[in-house]
């Protein structure tokens, strides 16, 4: 008893007196080299990033009865995903649904509006924020329900367990472990200069103050289509410029051909197979000329979005300071355990290789924290499924056909368009197919790939059979309910086991 209230008695003593140090101005000269180990704050894992591979780590590894701190540059929580990315985009996605549906089928369904419907886009844009804003007002919720420490500043490291943020009340803490879960940001082709109010990435692209007249997207992959496709239903002209043979162009070639011809008939122009070469702007106006198969392409717009990727975030962490090494990608060397170079620090998410996907992300967040409480997790990146917001949705999981003919593995192949499908008949959702791709001799699904109406929650019941090595029979023997999207799937297997598909 009388140790302990020795303890206490100094302890208190301490904090008085780095009270009255930290008053003094010759404490920021003074005070990490003499009174480091008073203020030093220290935890078993700290998490550098909160988008969501970071707070979901954090979260779980507090769940394990791991001390947990999580630092973000930003001020709020969330990360490009819910605040500059897959949440604004959604809400935008969902409100300029909204419309197209009204002007499309309102007659159709027995509807009618009396005089001009009328778009606030102020107002859309305001919702958009409102949705973000509630996101990110759970996620600080679940911190403290969590016992997660919140920090916000820049972080680097100072040592190989030490970091350094930078915020508006420095911080200097210590970790048994690190998580790296810094994200990514848009990248831009080297002649490109992004001036963020003509020439935009897609932060910029979500918070327009007006409707572009025209709108020149360089990059045909996920965002490009989504932001192509609210200001297209806002009545924008819409050009896309991709430099490969096709848009989409890591999906199956089938899905990303049959798009095409979705969003042309939509009302998109599409140039693929287009290599860009100059992008300047002229006032209000922007230029964007590029090498196409018929010749020099040259669009005049008065926006244009630049979605050619993302490169992984890392400047300013002084990781040399903590021996992470970097690969010619610029990205964080991990092994199979996402370990970094140095043993006790990890790395997740767009940072690292592989798909630059929020649950991909997720999932990584999970396994760390559960590797370091000393579980067995497991993580089968074949399996993390892709999804295209767009109407039709596209959704995949698996092998396309093109990586089966590749690894030269004998397939077959079942397939069952939308339109023959009653709920999407009466939904007027009839664009798009699901296609199954399954081992030729033993059946073993390999891939699905959808394109259709609620493809991104569709590939769910995919994945769930595949991660237990399920057969294109073994869907094809569920009953599913009638009328559901769900369905499709289900013909597709029964045509990819036996062709015998019922209603095709």
């Amino acid at each position: 008893m009388l140790l302990s209230k020795k303890i206490t008695t100094f302890v208190a003593h301490c904090s008085s007196v780095l009270f009255l140090f930290k008053r003094n101005p010759y404490y920021r000269l003074l005070g990490d080299k003499y009174f480091k180990c008073v203020i030093m704050k220290n935890y078993d894992v700290i998490v550098i990033g909160a988008g969501p591979g970071g707070y979901v780590a954090a979260i779980r590894a507090s769940q394990l009865g791991k001390k947990t701190a999580i630092v973000e540059k930003y001020n709020t929580l969330g990360g490009t995903c819910l605040n500059v990315g897959c949440i604004p985009s959604k809400a935008l996605l969902d409100s300029t649904h909204l419309l197209e549906d009204t002007h499309k089928h309102a007659i159709s369904h027995g509807i009618e509006i009396d005089g001009n419907i009328m778009v606030d886009f102020a107002k859309m844009v305001e919702r958009k924020q409102a949705v973000v804003d509630q996101n990110t007002q759970g996620i600080n919720f679940l911190m403290k329900k969590n016992n997660v420490d919140v920090f916000h500043g820049k972080a680097s490291f100072t040592s190989p367990t030490e970091i350094q943020v930078e915020g508006a009340q420095p911080e200097t803490l210590s970790a048994t472990h690190f998580i790296i879960a810094t994200g990514s940001k848009p990248s831009a082709l080297p002649f490109i200069t992004l001036d963020k109010q003509r020439v935009i990435t897609s932060t910029e692209a979500l918070s327009l103050r007006e409707v572009p007249k025209h709108l020149i997207i360089i990059g045909g992959g996920v965002i490009g289509l989504e932001l192509g496709q609210v200001y297209l239903r806002l009545g924008a002209k819409v050009s896309v410029v991709e430099y490969a043979p096709n848009i989409l162009p890591t999906m199956d070639a089938a899905i990303s051909k049959e798009l095409t011809k979705v969003l042309k008939k939509q009302g998109f122009e599409i140039y693929t197979d287009s290599k860009v070469k100059e992008v300047s702007r002229v006032g209000d106006s922007v230029i964007v000329k590029a090498d196409a198969p018929n010749g020099e392409l040259v669009l005049e717009g008065d926006y244009c979005l630049v979605a050619t990727g993302r490169r992984p975030y890392t400047e300013g962490l002084g990781l040399e300071k903590a021996g992470v090494q970097l690969n010619s990608r610029g990205q964080i060397e991990v092994n199979e355990h996402l370990q970094t170079s140095a043993a006790h620090i990890y790395a997740i998410g767009d940072v690292i290789r592989g798909a630059m996907l929020a649950h991909k992300a997720e999932e990584e967040g999970v396994y760390v924290a559960e590797l370091l409480a000393g579980e067995k997790p497991h993580i089968n990146y074949n399996l993390i499924p892709g999804a295209v917001y767009t109407t039709p949705e596209v959704a995949a999981v698996g092998k396309t056909e093109q990586q089966l003919q590749e690894e030269g593995r004998a397939y077959k192949v079942g397939q069952f368009p939308m339109r023959a499908l009653g709920r999407a008949r009466a939904s007027q959702e009839t664009d798009g197919f699901v296609k199954v791709l399954a081992d030729a001799s033993t059946d073993e699904i390999l891939g699905v790939h959808i394109l259709g109406a609620r493809a991104s929650d569709l590939i769910a019941q995919s994945v769930v059979a595949m991660e237990y090595r399920a057969s294109a029979e073994d869907i094809a023997r569920i009953c599913h309910a009638h009328p559901t999207y769900s369905e499709a799937v289900k013909e597709a297997c029964l045509d990819a086991t036996a062709k015998r598909a019922i209603h095709m």
